[in-house]
């Protein structure tokens, strides 16, 4: 089995069919085909600066499915993580899941696991905080990000 590309920024394995990341270049591809990854799922905006330029028609050339649900930093919404949530209930697996800095990601996948999957509270926030802590109260520009993760009534 390839190992790991732990060199990527923010890499994480959440389970055998889902890992994680910040941005990817583009001699990152070929790992990822390598890891058997067969879509990829893409929360960055294309205009930030480190996004992977072409990056759909990249993994396309190896043979790797696309979703780009780009989430602007400073408003992620609902509909966004709904998007999200469709994206991995479609396939194929494995699923490579990235950002730029795999912050966006780790907030995602931990209303994902406490909301939808079951995963006790500690347990999904120890997941997240390996790559970031949206809810510090020392970085109130991070206000909305701990608005979102914040436990919904619904």
């Amino acid at each position: 089995m390839t190992a790991d590309p732990a060199d990527i920024r923010g890499w994480q394995r959440l389970g055998s069919e889902i890992t994680t990341s910040g941005r990817l270049e583009a001699h990152d591809i070929a790992r990822l085909a390598a890891l058997g990854v067969k879509r990829v799922v893409n929360l960055a905006l294309d205009s930030h600066p480190d996004a992977l330029a072409d990056e759909g028609p990249k993994l396309a050339a190896e043979g790797i499915g696309y979703t780009h649900i780009p989430v602007p930093f400073d408003a992620p919404e609902e509909a966004h993580f709904a998007a999200f949530r469709a994206a991995l209930e479609q396939g194929p697996r494995p699923v490579h899941v990235h950002c730029i800095m795999n912050w966006r990601v780790s907030a995602f996948f931990y209303r994902l696991h406490r909301d939808h999957q079951g995963m006790p509270e500690g347990e999904a926030r120890a997941l997240m905080q390996q790559q970031w802590e949206p809810d510090r109260s020392d970085r109130p520009e991070w206000a909305v990000w701990a608005d979102f993760i914040a436990p919904r009534a619904d």
